[in-house]
């Protein structure tokens, strides 16, 4: 029989004065009682809605019935014949406006905790089951696969599945993409990310770190070495800025570096070992997506004092997923909306202020959404001694400029058939990031499945 709460079974976390001065993880996650209960609110819908919003189209009635019935491999099992990352997507995909914003137990109260209950069990296998090699006949062709972020590796998970030979080249020392440097390790541990990681290489994949394609090799090098086709999923790296004055003076970040920094170099570490990142008392993060809540918080765990987040719109546009929103503000993130920078202002080459322009929403446009504009006469310097820039990200150039025949957007992005993700050039395929600008993991992950399908199909011909 269902079970008709209206809400969720809480997750246990950290107490907020206590979690923004350490890096560990904030949620803590469900035990075994605590999945079944919250598992039994589905009502396994006929129609099945958080499927069909899910984009990868895991089975989630099914995988949750078996977590009702406390056989949580099964449910692993389940979740993996579609989502080849399971214990990440539990813990950073906005379930809230995909899976769970369809269900139906969301319309009289809150949606069934699918996001929890597919981390639970990811968690589960990877402390209880045994990994068995997977047994797969080789069809004697090769795919070569540019990035090692969440397309890229869903793209070489499900091709190694079907027989090729497939490796995946990662411009950095350490594989993962975003997930390794751009999602800080309280969010998403980090040896939980090298466990997924392994996984994938315990199937066969090959992962090849520090080539930078379109520089170690280009595309066509890489045809002609062999390979029958190559997937690009280089995810978008490359940080957009203001435009304003001061934004070259010491003190000043992108959120990628920053972010980076902190995740490469170990500065999760922190307190116990030096920081590798320089912050300062007063920190200001321009911008309010999950790149900014992310990279403010990281700040706070960093020493900061005071981090602002500063964002031209009001509450009701802040474009961060509510969770992470509200665990900024429950770990003291000081929200400074309806604010605009102008100009940052240093001293001796060093910031040591921002100035800001209060705004006001305008009129509706035609699509409805009421633009900031701002009100004469109200500038303010806001004393902070770091600024870190958190507006977005645009697809790092390398790869369109030595590649040939690839045909890109305007500002970047690799053109693509929808249905198929195969490019412009013969042979090659692209998703994530690098065609749709910064994104979802889980968008980047239903773009690497589908172009895997297509590729299989293209040389299976």
């Amino acid at each position: 029989m269902a079970n008709m709460s209206l809400t969720k079974v809480v997750m246990p976390e950290q107490e907020p004065n206590v979690r923004n001065k350490n890096f560990d993880e904030v949620t803590l996650g469900y035990t075994k009682e605590m999945a079944m209960e919250e598992a039994t609110r589905c009502l396994n819908c006929k129609n099945k809605p958080c499927v069909s919003k899910c984009p990868v189209n895991v089975s989630i009635p099914e995988f949750i019935a078996h977590v009702a019935e406390g056989d949580f491999e099964a449910a692993y099992q389940t979740i993996t014949r579609d989502n080849a990352l399971p214990a990440i997507c539990g813990r950073v995909c906005p379930q809230e406006n995909q899976c769970e914003g369809q269900c139906v137990r969301g319309i009289k109260g809150e949606p069934v905790g699918i996001g929890r209950l597919e981390r639970f069990v990811a968690d589960y296998h990877m402390k209880n089951a045994k990994v068995e090699p997977l047994q797969v006949e080789k069809n004697g062709k090769k795919v070569a696969v540019v990035g090692s972020g969440p397309a890229g590796i869903t793209c070489a998970g499900e091709l190694i599945k079907k027989g090729y030979d497939v490796t995946v080249f990662e411009a950095l020392h350490k594989a993962g993409g975003v997930l390794s440097y751009g999602i800080p390790e309280f969010r998403l541990p980090k040896d939980l990310v090298a466990k997924e990681i392994e996984t994938i290489e315990q199937l066969g994949v090959k992962i090849e770190t520090n080539v930078v394609v379109g520089r170690s090799i280009t595309i066509d090098e890489l045809m002609e070495e062999g390979y029958d086709a190559v997937f690009v999923g280089s995810g978008a790296g490359l940080p957009r800025f203001l435009n304003i004055p001061g934004e070259n003076l010491l003190g000043v970040y992108s959120a990628n570096e920053f972010l980076t920094r902190v995740n490469l170099m170990k500065g999760y570490k922190f307190p116990e070992a030096p920081t590798p990142v320089k912050v300062g008392e007063k920190v200001a993060v321009v911008g309010a997506g999950n790149v900014a809540m992310d990279a403010a918080r990281t700040a706070k765990r960093l020493g900061a004092k005071e981090v602002y987040i500063v964002y031209r719109r009001s509450e009701e546009e802040l474009p961060a997923r509510k969770e992470e929103i509200h665990h900024a503000k429950e770990e003291g993130i000081i929200f400074k909306l309806l604010n605009n920078p102008a100009k940052i202002v240093g001293e001796n080459g060093w910031v040591t202020g921002m100035e800001c322009v209060k705004q006001e929403l305008g009129e509706p446009d035609a699509s409805g959404r009421r633009s900031p504009v701002p009100i004469e006469g109200s500038n303010y310097i806001l004393d902070v001694d770091t600024v870190i820039i958190a507006i977005g990200q645009s697809p790092n150039p390398l790869i369109r400029q030595t590649t040939p025949g690839l045909e890109v957007q305007k500002w970047g992005g690799i053109i693509v058939e929808e249905d198929t993700m195969k490019t412009s050039k013969d042979g090659v395929y692209a998703g994530g990031d690098t065609v749709t600008g910064a994104a979802t993991v889980i968008l980047a992950m239903g773009a690497g499945k589908k172009a895997a399908k297509a590729i299989h199909e293209k040389l299976s011909q």
